[in-house]
């Protein structure tokens, strides 16, 4: 399997690091939009963490699911009281099956980058679309790859540079889209590092992995407002569809 698993370090610091995706300014589109594709049926989150997303999905009304490959991960969220009404399956989202099926499934802030091969990658829409009903959506969230910030003759960028957090992305395999993301993160004093492959895929390669698994892209927008997708967008969010019955 070739998914990054993050370990008891991370998981732990997971909310204090990123706490700033935590604010309503950033969640708030987010699961606007997410409850609006639901339509009110069940959702299910992939690679869901520490609930970021699913909780205030949750409060909604939205019914929800969640896979997640860290055991780590999930203790943290189950230290959340809210969180006792959200069923998680600890598994790998290319092939673990929760059952029922869903009006949404979706698999946000740049997670399926965590697989690192392509093969891998399709095993996960193929999964995802498996677990929809017909015409329910799949909705992914991801960077655009940034590799025309790194300067000619150099190998990697500085994409984060906080009092409490440093990253550094360097492009390794240009062949098999692989980089490297480094993470010098401040936590209580300490300092935890944190290096791990990804497999970075261009949005072209996100509706051709769609079209294997027979979904097929509703929208596609440069951020959770809706904002249009351009040469210029460095994240994507993608919508696709799976085919109703005839």
């Amino acid at each position: 399997m070739g998914t990054v698993l993050w370990g008891p370090d991370i998981a732990s610091a997971y909310d204090q690091t990123y706490a700033a995706k935590f604010a309503p300014e950033v969640l708030d589109p987010m699961v606007d939009r997410l409850a609006s594709l639901a339509g009110g049926g069940p959702a299910l989150e992939l690679a869901i963490g520490t609930g970021r997303v699913a909780l205030p999905l949750s409060h909604r009304g939205i019914e929800l699911c969640g896979i997640e490959l860290s055991p780590h991960m999930v203790e943290q969220l189950r230290t959340k009281p809210e969180a006792a009404a959200i069923p998680v399956v600890v598994g790998d989202m290319a092939t673990t099956r929760v059952p029922g099926d869903f009006s949404l499934v979706y698999l946000v802030a740049n997670t399926i980058m965590n697989v690192t091969t392509q093969d891998e990658q399709v095993a996960v829409f193929v999964n995802a679309a498996d677990h929809l009903r017909p015409g329910g959506r799949f909705v992914i969230e991801v960077i655009v790859p940034q590799i025309r910030r790194v300067p000619p003759g150099e190998v990697g960028r500085v994409f984060e540079m906080e009092p409490g957090h440093v990253g550094i992305e360097t492009f390794d395999d240009l062949v098999d889209q692989v980089t490297w993301s480094h993470h010098w993160i401040d936590v209580d004093g300490r300092l935890l590092r944190h290096s791990a492959p990804y497999r970075y895929v261009w949005p072209p390669e996100l509706d051709l992995m769609a079209r294997l698994a027979g979904l097929r892209r509703r929208d596609r927008w440069g951020g959770w407002a809706g904002e249009p997708f351009t040469s210029d967008s460095t994240s994507v969010v993608a919508v696709f569809e799976k085919p109703g019955v005839d």
